[in-house]
């Protein structure tokens, strides 16, 4: 998240003569923290790293010498891993579908904390509102989906299970609307949904904190900021229940994808 520095060290408030430095398009772009090689890190690069850190270090502490007995990294981390199994994995693909538990888990945990970043204070900005974060997820999940699909179909049985039993008259329109489906419209509704929440969520968060600072005041913009920051503590609380929902869906999808290159056709 980002303010306008110059504005903030002119003490630029609402009875100053300074205009409202708006967030926007320019919160979602960094300048490189430091290079190696021709990498150029940049802060959402840095923030995902850390999180690979954060998920691998938490898992690891918490299974890597189990116990009969847990203690209360390992029961934490059992309630987290039984968590996307009950509330997720089985009720889409039964008990077959523990089979892509590490996949799944590993997914929903990511994204969450990705998504999480957002209301950490100084980091403060959830990767995924970058849409070059998600299309290699989505990538990811669609070679995984499809893999399943001919491994469990072949190729041409795969291709055949998109389209529906339907009227031979009908199928020169069925059939490009159903590839339409699976190659185009799936992944992309599945990518642009996390972008977008997180893309808004996060802009809506700054605009309240910023006006909040803004309007800051010994005068009557004292009440405003007051009520812009109620709405900072509002937005936060609802961004929270939106992080754990869109790793939710996006997981729960996932499942959705492999529980129907599983299945033996229409």
């Amino acid at each position: 998240m980002t303010v306008d520095t110059a504005a903030a060290a002119g003490g630029c408030h609402i009875f100053s003569g300074c205009g409202y430095p708006a967030p926007g398009l320019d919160d979602f772009y960094f300048r490189k923290l430091f290079s190696i090689g021709g990498w150029n890190v940049t802060k959402p690069e840095l923030i995902a790293i850390l999180c690979v850190i954060i998920i691998v270090a938490f898992f690891w502490a918490a299974f890597a010498k189990p116990k009969m007995i847990p203690g209360k990294t390992q029961s934490l981390g059992e309630m987290a891993v039984l968590a996307v199994r009950d509330q997720i994995v089985r009720p889409v693909l039964g008990a077959k579908g523990d089979s892509y538990m590490p996949f799944l888990t590993s997914l929903f945990f990511w994204i969450l904390v990705m998504n999480l970043m957002e209301l950490i204070p100084v980091l403060q900005f959830p990767s995924m509102s970058r849409i070059g974060f998600v299309w290699p997820l989505v990538g990811v999940v669609y070679i995984f989906y499809w893999y399943l699909g001919f491994k469990t179909k072949g190729f041409i049985g795969y291709f055949r299970s998109w389209v529906p039993n339907a009227p031979w008259f009908i199928m020169p329109i069925l059939i490009p609307v159903e590839i339409l489906k699976y190659v185009f419209i799936q992944p992309f509704t599945l990518g642009v949904r996390l972008f977008a929440n997180m893309f808004a969520g996060h802009l809506l968060l700054s605009i309240f904190m910023v006006a909040t600072w803004y309007l800051t005041s010994l005068s009557i913009g004292l009440l405003y900021a007051a009520g812009s920051l109620f709405m900072v503590f509002f937005v936060f609380l609802l961004e929270l229940l939106v992080d754990l929902l869109q790793a939710f869906i996006f997981t729960t999808l996932t499942a959705t994808y492999i529980s129907d290159s599983l299945e033996s056709g229409h």
